[in-house]
């Protein structure tokens, strides 16, 4: 960790934080060192959403179509998904939200959601990586098909090309992985998600944090604007 970036929350305090980026820009990696700090849960809707698919849940057989292409998940299924997360008992009062809101729509429907559990927000905080960092990232990407452990295949390559270290099941690349997926995707992100960063910034809530460079420099980047917001 950085020099002296702490990562302390005031004792008592609920921490709720929501974290906005790119795919592959590291909200999911960060979301976890919060969740392990702090006891918050970890709302991941991409994890909620891709469990309902592989469950061929009514919600994943809806999703299922949106995903293939690289599109949002429309608003109203997204904040059903979300409201019945936040009500489950591990939730109570401190979440982390990784991947949503990711329109304005989804943003103005949390606050409802939120006002209605009377609780609001703490920080937003919006990770900054480069287009192609992302996609090298992202493309690089292989899962067990039977295990489900993750492999990178430049940073954490399997010791056998195409098979689980773990298991010896084979890797597959994820439909959302592909680099055409991708770049629909980042293109989806910079024309329906980017107006969050305005709708944030108004409301006093928006931390802008760089991307770029080790987990461990990020992280220390994240422990300290959340210290900013709560000092």
């Amino acid at each position: 960790m950085e020099e002296g970036v702490s990562g302390n929350w005031p004792v008592g305090e609920v921490v709720r934080v929501v974290f906005l980026g790119p795919p592959g820009a590291g909200k999911g990696t960060q979301a976890k060192f919060l969740e392990k700090k702090y006891g918050a849960c970890q709302v991941s809707t991409g994890d909620i959403l891709r469990k309902a698919v592989h469950d061929r849940t009514a919600v994943g057989k809806k999703a299922a179509g949106y995903l293939e292409k690289g599109q949002l998940v429309p608003d109203e299924v997204m904040l059903n998904v979300v409201a019945e997360r936040l009500r489950e008992k591990d939730c109570a009062k401190d979440f982390i939200l990784d991947g949503f809101p990711r329109t304005v729509a989804q943003a103005e429907g949390l606050e409802e959601i939120l006002g209605e559990l009377g609780w609001k927000l703490d920080s937003v905080l919006c990770m900054r990586v480069p287009q192609e960092m992302i996609i090298q990232r992202l493309s690089g990407r292989r899962s067990c098909k039977k295990c489900g452990n993750l492999y990178h295949m430049v940073l954490n390559p399997p010791q056998r090309e195409e098979f689980c270290d773990r298991c010896n099941g084979e890797l597959y690349q994820r439909d959302d992985d592909r680099e055409e997926t991708i770049r629909a995707r980042l293109h989806v992100f910079e024309t329906q998600t980017v107006p969050l960063v305005h709708y944030y910034r108004k409301r006093g809530l928006l931390r802008e944090i760089d991307g770029v460079g080790s987990v461990e420099k990020i992280r220390a980047r994240v422990f300290r604007e959340l210290e900013k917001g709560a000092a």
